[in-house]
């Protein structure tokens, strides 16, 4: 009997672990008893975010793209639980190179449940998708349900989509468990490529001197917000309590225009902010109305976010102004 085994533990294994959310994902799930956080990071892939976790978890260097790599690491980590983070999520490289995040995102998520089927191992995937798949919807379509119209607009979006239809696809075939969240809109300071941090970055930049006008894009667009300490619990959660096989929407129900968010950021900051739109920041197809409906997943597991949006707010300028 393997050791970890014999002392009671779960092993829930992260792939992309070295990612934002990856981290905080980790950061919850250690103080969980009785989980051992094991973690997947590409080769000789620079670790820019510091926590203190990493002296947690059990390293594996692999690389998704490669299926001999990922069969060594599965062999030995042997996980209970596999939260699949890893992917290229920035959803403008997609415009600017797509076949490089198609490929990425769909061949890691493939040769990962290859693995698994070679290996006849079956720890439940809690598949981390994106609300990205479902498009743009009318306003008569808000809230999106799950059982709303798939058509996403973007290559990342599809890329996304490809991911889930694959881990459906081995979950009917072959039995391997999973569950699919679709994330929508949330605040992540250590994710600098999505707005909230674009422009809470561009704030402290400009309080400290370093420039002088904030730049965004599209400030028309809705979205809700949730907070990433709430996203990573209704992670674990949803692998916890959730129907095998089926996909949750996890996000906030509180609207909020990207320009009023702005504005918000203006209000806390410590000098006046000037701000212009850059065109170059502007999508060439964008996905203007992301509302969910939560209620799927708050029935099946009484779940409800923790924070509010003060508290996300506060966290991001607190987290740019402590770099």
């Amino acid at each position: 009997m393997p050791f970890l085994e014999f002392l009671g533990l779960k092993k829930a294994l992260i792939t992309g672990i070295n990612g934002s959310g990856a981290t905080y994902l980790a950061e919850y799930l250690s103080n969980i008893p009785d989980i051992q956080i094991q973690g997947i990071s590409r080769w000789h892939t620079d670790r820019k975010i510091k926590s203190g976790v990493f002296s947690k978890i059990q390293m594996f260097e692999c690389d998704l793209t490669d299926l001999g790599s990922i069969i060594r690491t599965l062999e030995v980590a042997q996980p209970d639980y596999i939260f699949h983070l890893a992917s290229n999520a920035n959803v403008k490289l997609s415009f600017t190179t797509p076949i490089s995040v198609f490929n990425n995102n769909v061949n890691g998520t493939l040769n990962l449940l290859e693995a698994l089927r070679i290996l006849n191992q079956k720890p439940m995937i809690q598949f981390c998708g994106t609300s990205e798949v479902y498009g743009q919807v009318r306003p008569d379509e808000i809230p999106i349900k799950e059982s709303q119209s798939i058509d996403p607009v973007n290559v990342y979006a599809i890329s996304k989509l490809t991911q889930e239809k694959l881990v459906k696809s081995y979950f009917k075939s072959y039995d391997i468990p999973c569950v699919i969240t679709r994330a929508f809109g949330y605040i992540n300071p250590r994710r600098p490529d999505i707005f909230s941090s674009a422009f809470a970055k561009q704030i402290v930049d400009i309080e400290n001197g370093k420039q002088d006008i904030l730049y965004h894009g599209n400030l028309d667009s809705i979205r809700t917000l949730l907070d990433v300490r709430d996203i990573v619990e209704a992670y674990w959660i949803a692998a916890q309590k959730c129907e095998i096989g089926e996909a949750y929407n996890i996000g906030s129900t509180v609207p909020v225009r990207v320009g009023d968010f702005l504005e918000e950021l203006k209000r806390q900051a410590k000098c006046k902010i000037v701000s212009i739109e850059d065109p170059n920041l502007l999508r060439p197809v964008d996905v203007t109305l992301q509302i969910p409906s939560v209620d799927k997943f708050y029935e099946k597991t009484n779940w409800k976010p923790k924070y509010t949006l003060e508290d996300s707010v506060k966290l991001l300028l607190d987290y740019y102004r402590n770099q």
